[in-house]
């Protein structure tokens, strides 16, 4: 059987148990999928996005969106019990 030369891309959105109890983020950091499309939202899509957060690349703010969309309602919850804190 052959084995494709080309590594898995590593996901950018993860779900740590020890990072913001599980909530989806962005691998390697603290910063929720839930506050790249706030930031998104305020500041214009992704490059606004990119700007609020200069250190995430390109794919990852497009990946963390990407992940709003497939999980839109439970995003939305997030966002929705952050605001009442």
């Amino acid at each position: 059987m052959a084995v494709s030369g080309k590594p898995k891309k590593e996901s950018w959105v993860v779900r740590n148990p020890k990072v913001l109890e599980r909530e989806p983020s962005i691998r390697g950091t603290r910063i929720s999928v839930r506050s790249v499309v706030l930031a998104a939202r305020e500041y214009g899509g992704v490059q606004g996005a990119m700007r609020a957060y200069p250190h995430l690349s390109e794919d990852a703010v497009q990946e963390a969106l990407s992940c709003y969309e497939a999980h839109t309602e439970e995003i939305d919850r997030h966002i929705g019990q952050n605001a009442k804190a």
